[in-house]
């Protein structure tokens, strides 16, 4: 957004609107800086209360900060030039706050008084920008009145200063003994910060300033700079300073897009250059500085911290570093712009600005004394601080690495070093090496002994003669009126002639390092979103219906970008597509059709994505994770600097008519567009309101950004939700489903951020990085203080003892709800170390046990608890708000997450067992030994030894994951091995989640199919189900866990029969759902044993055709469809031996079949007819054999006999189409779960 147009829309393009100057009003006089003191004082006082072991040096510290000449007393604009532009309102409380952040300040004829420059921004309601650049000098206060209160209030505090600090005789001593008291004894103290009227001059600082509508910073310091030089030097101006000021303001342009323009300063030509249209915006800023301070890979850092949102704080004693900074990184964003709260530099009484629970950039400045430790910030869950002077960043939690990051960096150290710069940074980029750099030309220029400071004068011109660049940068030196070709080499003129075109080179090199750099960074976007149009989903409706349901349409085919990622890339991706600034970015895109209306970064952003397409034509979806460098680095420098003569007006500033009106036009155009955006963003607050803050405004504001949490809560759970729901949101209209896990994981972290910004609004006092798990940790102590003095609260029990309704299975004891519980599980998971974890953790286990808004809800009605730990305006204590805000949380629960049991992997989780035997047949006689094994998504448990008389048990091991299959069997021993089980339960004790597996089948010789073990199947109970009224069963189970078999020999009809159209139908599902199931992303895909071996999976609908007119058998025999197949083997071989085989490939089936049953036959596992029949199954899809094997059963005598002629199979049209859904299998890599089969090795 930088380079951004001024507000209004009938601009005349002049070059600044307001000369300003700002300083001490004699009228007033001494104003203390109320609100800017207040938060001194709270600074002082909070790390006096931290350190207390440094008590004594804390507090002469800050009473060296408090002296009369270190107070900050209030500034006023004294004057200004116009009064008012219609196009740009003057807003005075902003202007004076910006231009002397600190107020003003004092200094005697003792301490050093450099002019100091530095630029601020104005970002207007609509987020459109005015840019302001102030110098900031001293001057000698001449007001008797000043002078006297300044004495009178150094009286004042020398005597305090007394009371206060004389130390008993002793530790005079001691103090002595130990050589130098601190550094600074008292009598010192009071000596460097007196002032004594009779002896001292006093100074004041005052600024001048200017307002422009864009930002060309170079080009306004010159103008203040020469300003200033007119003011102080003892020759007068050539002409009234009136009249340049006058000029600057009235006569001279804005240039035109792609034109430069050059204009009188009062001592010499001012240059200033806009960038065309086809290239990027205008931005004055050294990029090198930013890399000298803080070294590329802490500017990838930040700038990635920048993307995703994070709130962002730089920290300097400069006020220009911290605007360079925060300029730099979102320009390097280009096209992107950010879209939230933009205050590079934080005026000292807005400092509880801070606290805004919103994404943020600003610029806070440090004084110099205090280090990082001593700073209070709100909230750190999510913010990346800067310590620009330091070189030092410090991390949001869980921070994606940008895409290629490696690499990235590599090429732009490449360019920093081919410019001298080290990509580390210049760590010792100190004091003394900013203020040589702020040396200005002119006085190096006008003081002989420094102008020689590059060696002999004719050095440097042999060298750049060398220089391939000589033609740029003849170019550039005949702006400043000094021919290369003609240089006389005469001493005294050529060493300040040389000094020229040494600080043009020097600006040179600036330039051509922020467009080499520029590029690249530029470059990235291109690359990384070279396809995006094809993604972009345009509105249906006109543009006026689209505006007023923004809020409800997706703008954008998230997934399908993202499945269309190299897989490094997406955990970057995934949060980025997130973010207000991809979706602004996208919203322009839909906005302007046509090329005309098209925003003009956005056309510069498109015309670059069409030259990379032209340059890679490849196909829109072909991706991968290659580095591909920037490769318009060279067109870009000379494009960008080689500007033709004939573009310039002369010296003076006439820029014809025509060049005019376009350039109006262009204005008019770009305010359309911002206050298009405006519309499309709608409240977000860009800027805090720089007024003098009454309690009313500082409320109002707060105000705002309680709505704001609540609305981005609201959208948040409706993405989600949307996201989730999947089927029946299509169904709604919702867009395409198709969430992947990454982007599900994205969401559930943007959520928590969410609560840590809701949490850390209004906070009295921080403790620990996470707001809410510093909430948590008091509500547990305060609940544990209850405990042990016993006075509980009702409600507390009440929440405590209440039931899941999902839990009510008979037998298996339900889980408590409780928030206590659910934190301890947290505390014990050694793996996660930070607050910051454990609160993500905590609201991820509350999420996937869909208790969330509950936990919550309890957390907050502990209403002394949040009296003490929030502000009256803190979001927690707007009682609709946070009514509001929860339930919005609640809408979570129509839903079923697994981000904690899919995120924590690793963990040790303990699960509950109950294995439940029928009540009616002689479960009590049991007497051989029972074991089981479990298996899940992540692994499984190995063989479990079940106690005989409880069948209950609780056991932990490494997380399973969802829960996919139980094997259930005994040693066949004793007596009575005989066992008739009804189900399997199993439950996760940390997230609550019950499975079920159904059985309704004998385990024992003789019974049933003979089985001694069973693979079931489980399915999750969800929290309505009632665990016994659900019929579910896991084929080949029956549906009465009596002894159905001997039922099916007396009266088959008592089994529900399927007609042909029915097994269909069940088989087409089967099919079906195992082909969705391979069309999701891998990490997607739920359970294929369920598909295979569930309910309706193929086993079970497999089972339905072979049973389809079965003969029923003669009574009391039991005949499985096993037995069928292996008299259909027995035919095969037989046929073999006799060498009666008709076609090779009908032969090559038939052996495969053979070998299939007879390997699973010679399994050591007892797993009973049903059982082989399902390995079989199973067996069959993975090798892609079972359209085959039908074709062979088809055609089989074996079928004639067993069959009646009603039969599925005996029906040639029926058994054909049955073999062409099957081979749809063919092309997916089936893998079986190990516990399907075990025992088996073909």
């Amino acid at each position: 957004m930088s380079g951004g147009s001024g507000g209004g829309s009938s601009a005349p393009g002049r070059f600044a609107d307001y000369f300003v100057i700002c300083g001490l009003d004699t009228e007033t006089g001494l104003e203390p800086d109320e609100l800017s003191a207040l938060c001194q004082y709270i600074q002082a006082s909070k790390s006096r209360d931290g350190a207390s072991r440094f008590i004594s040096s804390a507090t002469e510290g800050e009473n060296f900060d408090q002296t009369p000449l270190r107070r900050t007393f209030k500034s006023k604009v004294l004057a200004r030039y116009p009064e008012n532009v219609e196009w740009n309102p003057f807003d005075q409380d902003a202007v004076g706050m910006l231009c002397m952040p600190k107020g003003l300040a004092f200094k005697t004829q003792a301490d050093s008084r450099e002019p100091q420059f530095h630029s601020f921004i104005i970002t207007r309601e609509d987020g459109s920008r005015t840019f302001g650049f102030s110098l900031t000098f001293f001057e000698e206060v001449t007001s008797k009145q000043i002078c006297s209160a300044m004495q009178t209030l150094y009286h004042m505090h020398n005597a305090e200063y007394d009371i206060l600090h004389t130390p008993p005789t002793n530790d005079k001593d001691s103090c002595s003994s130990a050589g130098d008291c601190n550094g600074t004894s008292i009598s010192k103290l009071q000596r460097f910060n007196s002032y004594d009227i009779s002896r001292d001059t006093l100074y004041v600082s005052k600024c001048i300033c200017l307002i422009t509508p864009m930002s060309f910073m170079k080009a306004c310091k010159k103008v203040l700079e020469q300003l200033h030089q007119a003011v102080t030097s003892p020759q007068p101006p050539p002409l009234p300073l009136e009249s340049y000021i006058y000029n600057i303001l009235y006569e001279v342009p804005l240039p035109p897009a792609g034109r430069s323009l050059k204009f009188s300063g009062v001592y010499g030509p001012i240059i200033c250059q806009r960038p065309s249209t086809n290239e990027l915006p205008l931005f004055d800023f050294p990029v090198k500085e930013v890399f000298e301070l803080l070294g590329v890979e802490n500017v990838v850092q930040l700038f990635t911290c920048a993307l995703l949102e994070f709130q962002i704080l730089l920290y300097s004693q400069h006020y220009q570093r911290l605007m360079t900074v925060a300029e730099t990184i979102t320009a390097l964003m280009f096209p992107f712009q950010w879209q939230h709260v933009y205050v590079p530099i934080l005026p000292a009484s807005l400092l509880h600005f801070l606290d805004a629970p919103v994404p943020y950039l600003m610029g806070l400045h440090s004084n110099g004394l205090d280090d990082r430790s001593k700073l209070e910030l709100p909230q750190e869950a999510n913010l990346c601080f800067v310590d620009v002077d330091n070189h030092f960043i410090e991390l949001p939690e869980d921070l994606p690495q940008f895409p290629n990051k490696l690499e990235f960096v590599q090429e732009i150290s490449e360019i920093l070093t081919a410019f001298g710069i080290p990509p580390e940074g210049n760590l010792h980029y100190s004091e003394s090496a900013s203020k040589m750099k702020s040396l200005r030309a002119c006085d190096l220029v006008s003081d002989k002994r420094n102008g020689n400071v590059a060696g002999s004068p004719l050095n440097s011109y042999e060298l750049l003669k060398e220089n391939e660049t000589i033609a740029r940068l003849q170019a550039l030196v005949k702006r400043t009126g000094v021919s290369l070709e003609k240089l006389e080499v005469r001493e005294e003129t050529s060493s300040k002639k040389d000094l020229k075109i040494q600080c043009d080179e020097e600006e040179f090199q600036i330039y051509q390092l922020n467009i080499q750099i520029r590029e690249i960074f530029a470059n990235r976007f291109t690359q990384m979103f070279a396809d995006y149009e094809v993604f972009v989903i345009q509105p249906s409706q006109d543009k006026e219906s689209w505006f007023t349901n923004r809020e409800q349409m997706q703008n954008f085919d998230k997934a399908s970008f993202l499945s269309d990622q190299p897989e490094p890339y997406l955990p970057f991706l995934s949060r980025f597509l997130e973010t207000q600034m991809f979706a602004s970015f996208i919203d322009n895109k839909i906005m302007c059709h046509d090329e005309d209306d098209k925003d003009p970064v956005l056309r510069v952003f498109d015309s670059r994505v069409d030259k990379i397409r032209l340059l890679n034509v490849r196909t829109p979806t072909l991706r991968t994770s290659m580095y591909q460098k920037c490769t318009t680095i060279d067109e870009a420098g000379e494009s960008d600097f080689c500007i033709k003569p004939k573009e310039w007006g002369g010296s003076s500033s006439e820029i014809n008519a025509e060049d005019q009106t376009e350039q109006e036009a262009v204005i008019a155009k770009c305010n359309v567009k911002y206050i298009q955006e405006a519309r499309n963003l709608g409240s977000t607050i860009r800027q805090p309101k720089l007024s003098n803050l009454s309690p009313s405004v500082i409320a109002q504001t707060n105000w705002k950004f309680v709505e704001g949490l609540l609305k981005e809560c609201r959208n948040k759970t409706k993405r989600m939700l949307v996201e989730k729901m999947g089927r029946e949101a299509v169904e709604l209209g919702h867009g395409e489903v198709n969430i992947t896990g990454v982007e599900e994981n994205t969401l559930i972290a943007s959520l928590c951020d969410l609560l840590e910004r809701i949490w850390s609004h209004g906070l009295q006092v921080k403790q620990g990085k996470s707001a809410l798990w510093s909430h948590l940790l008091h509500y547990l102590e305060n609940r544990q203080r209850k405990t042990t003095s016993g006075s509980f609260s009702t409600s507390g029990i009440l929440l405590d003892s209440e039931r899941r309704k999902s839990d009510t299975s008979p037998g298996m004891s339900p889980l408590r709800i409780s928030l206590v519980q659910d934190m301890r599980h947290i505390q014990n998971i050694s793996e996660i170390k930070t607050d910051v974890g454990k609160a993500r953790a905590w609201v991820r286990l509350s999420m996937e046990k869909k208790l969330l808004s509950r936990h919550l809800k309890q957390l907050l009605s502990d209403h002394e608890l949040t009296k003490k730990l929030y502000k009256r305006y803190a979001f927690l204590r707007c009682d609709d708000e946070k009514e509001q805000f929860l339930y919005h949380l609640l809408s979570f629960n129509a839903v079923d997450y697994f981000c904690f049991t899919n995120v924590f992997t690793t963990i040790l989780i303990p699960y509950h067992i109950l294995i439940v035997p029928s009540k009616k047949l002689g479960g009590s006689m049991f007497t051989a030994n029972p074991w089981i094994c479990i298996s899940g998504e992540l692994g499984e448990t190995g063989v479990l030894q079940v106690p005989r008389n409880i069948l209950e048990m609780t056991f932990e091991c490494q997380n399973l994951g969802k829960l996919t299959t139980v094997q259930i069997g005994h040693d066949n021993s004793g007596l009575y091995a005989k066992w008739l089980v009804e189900y399997v339960m199993v439950r996760n004790e940390i997230t609550g989640h019950t499975y079920k597996f159904p059985c309704g089948r004998w385990l024992g010789k003789g019974m049933d199919d003979g089985s001694l073990e069973r693979v079931l199947v489980g399915e999750l109970l969800t929290s309505n189900t009632e665990v016994d009224e659900r019929q579910c069963r896991t084929p080949p189970l029956q549906q009465s866990p009596s002894m159905i078999r001997r039922l099916v020999a007396i009266s088959p009809n008592n089994k529900p029969k399927l007609n042909t159209g029915q097994i269909q139908e069940a088989i087409g599902e089967a099919v079906n759902g195992i082909v969705k199931h391979f069309h999701k992303p891998e990490k997607e895909r739920g359970s294929l044993t369920l598909l295979l071996c569930g309910e309706s999976g193929l086993v079970s609908a497999l089972e339905q055709v072979f049973q389809h007119g079965f003969k029923s058998p003669r009574l009391f025999k039991n005949v499985f469809i096993w037995d069928f197949l292996e008299k259909a083997q027995t035919y095969y071989e037989t046929l073999e031996q006799n060498e009666m085989v008709p076609e090779e490939n009908w032969q090559t089936r038939a052996r495969d079949f053979c070998r299939f049953i007879t390997a699973i036959n010679n399994n050591p596992r007892n797993i009973g007819k049903d059982g082989k029949f399902q390995m079989l199954v199973c067996l069959g899809a993975r090798d892609h054999l079972l359209h085959h094997w039908i074709a062979l059963l088809a055609d089989c005598p074996i079928t004639a006999q067993m069959y009646e002629d009603i039969a599925l199979i005996k029906d040639h049209t029926l058994v054909n189409s049955l073999i062409r859904v099957l081979q749809t299998l063919q092309e997916f890599n089936i893998t079986l779960e190990a516990s399907l089969v075990k025992g088996i090795d073909i």
